[in-house]
């Protein structure tokens, strides 16, 4: 057995708990909770559902093409071709993930404003300050947070399951509240929820990049996953229960930091710093991982030729700097524009989860691709049924964009946001793609040179034979 594979299924499920959950999921919480009550735990069961879907087609892939650090940027290249490739990495994760970050770190502002009131600064400057110092660390090459990342995660989840059970059982030292357990009791209603469950859901592939250090991979990985999504969903209806409480749902639904609000309805003053200054290592450890990870991707990018070279060029302390610049300066912005705002909070989060819709979506048409056309290639890991599971995860993702909120305006300005960003990251990939990468569009790449794009050679090769440009 190898002796580097020390990880097991415990190690699996900690780091997809840790990378899923964040503050942004607790305003969804917040938002699907205070529209429809408890019910909204049946609409985070239906999500749950659908992302194990998207886990298995992903551990599928993984399986098929182990040990890429590319993830679904490699998959679907193998799978569909450059065109998808280049709009899902920039739509799907590059844009998501800033713009989360930029919620993030506005959630992160109003609640040390609201907690640290008696210091005069505006709440916005907070994320500045924040955004700015975590910029200079990393372009100095000095990633400080990463040995707190996982304590970070275990506080959040681990304070939330605490929290969430004093709440529901009603041993908080706040008053409680008298209100119904169900705002709505309409089916649909309650499945065109899912969109804004959907979210609590994101990120557990996350860990697939440490499957080739996890003992018995096959088994191991897949459920590991899966695994952390259910605690997640059970940590998150305790939270439901809690909020029946202590919260009257309508306060619930128009907070912009509904842990921070909580907290102090059901602890008070203790409360409210309790979850301040986890929330705030929270964002503290997500924003750093942001731009520290996300500059390496498109660094990664840049060498594979699918983004401007100069994204691969490093300062004295070998950083991607302007990667972290970019990344930092746009996390501000999206930061800004929803500073104190629920309504721009939720508004940028559903965007962000359209743009992670269409990521999975190809995942599962990658998957059915690839069976058809390497159908005897080896997999340790399979999704079972055949193709029943990655069709009902395309259609179910398909029915959550078209359901993404049920305020037929906010719907139809998210749909308009998202088309015009995959529109010009359209037009964007068909110049890239057929004057600086020189392939054919739509075409799909062999497998076998999609492995091999993994070695910096690849890329340095082409450059000496002036294929690419």
């Amino acid at each position: 057995m190898n002796e580097t594979k020390k990880l097991g299924l415990g190690s699996v499920v900690s780091v997809s708990v840790g990378l899923v959950i964040a503050t942004s999921c607790l305003v969804s919480l917040g938002q699907g909770a205070g529209t429809i009550g408890v019910t909204f735990i049946v609409a985070m069961v239906i999500a749950l559902a659908l992302n194990l879907t998207t886990i298995a087609s992903l551990s599928e892939l993984n399986a098929l093409m182990p040990n890429t650090t590319g993830g679904l940027a490699q998959y679907t290249m193998a799978g569909l071709g450059p065109f998808p490739t280049l709009i899902s990495m920039v739509g799907g994760y590059l844009i998501c993930n800033v713009l989360s970050c930029g919620v993030e770190a506005s959630i992160f502002a109003y609640a040390m404003a609201e907690t640290f009131s008696f210091i005069p600064i505006p709440s916005i400057a907070w994320s500045l300050i924040m955004t700015v110092l975590i910029m200079i660390v990393n372009l100095y090459g000095v990633d400080m947070f990463a040995k707190i990342q996982d304590l970070v995660s275990y506080l959040l989840i681990g304070s939330m399951a605490i929290l969430g059970i004093i709440g529901m059982i009603g041993m908080g030292t706040g008053a409680k509240v008298s209100q119904p357990y169900v705002i709505d009791t309409n089916f649909g209603d309650i499945v065109s929820m899912t969109a804004v469950a959907f979210w609590l859901f994101i990120g557990a592939e996350y860990a697939l990049p440490i499957s080739k250090d996890v003992k018995n991979a096959k088994r191991n990985v897949p459920l590991g996953m899966m695994l952390g999504l259910g605690i997640i969903c059970v940590v998150q209806s305790i939270m439901v229960l809690g909020f029946h409480n202590y919260i009257p749902w309508k306060e619930l639904l128009n907070s912009p930091a509904p842990h921070l609000l909580y907290g102090e309805r059901l602890l008070g003053n203790v409360g409210k710093v309790w979850m301040t200054l986890v929330g705030a290592l929270a964002v503290v450890s997500t924003q750093n991982s942001t731009a520290n990870g996300l500059s390496r991707i498109c660094q990664g990018m840049a060498g594979m030729n699918m983004l401007p070279q100069i994204f691969a060029k490093t300062n004295k302390h070998d950083v991607p700097w302007f990667g972290v610049v970019i990344i930092s300066a746009a996390i501000g912005f999206f930061a800004w524009m929803s500073d104190s705002s629920s309504d721009g909070i939720s508004f940028f989060i559903l965007v962000g989860s359209v743009f992670w819709m269409v990521s999975y979506i190809l995942a599962h048409v990658d998957v059915l691709v690839l069976r058809r056309r390497l159908p005897k290639a080896p997999r340790t890991f399979k999704v079972p049924g055949g193709p029943i599971l990655p069709l009902i995860g395309i259609a179910g993702t398909v029915f959550m964009i078209l359901n993404i909120s049920t305020d037929p305006a906010e719907r139809n300005m998210i749909w308009l946001v998202t088309g015009v960003t995959l529109l010009a990251l359209a037009v964007y990939a068909v110049f890239w793609i057929k004057y600086k990468m020189r392939r054919p569009v739509f075409k799909h790449v062999p497998l076998n040179e999609v492995m091999a794009m993994e070695n910096k050679m690849y890329g340095k090769i082409r450059r000496a034979r002036g294929v690419w440009k």
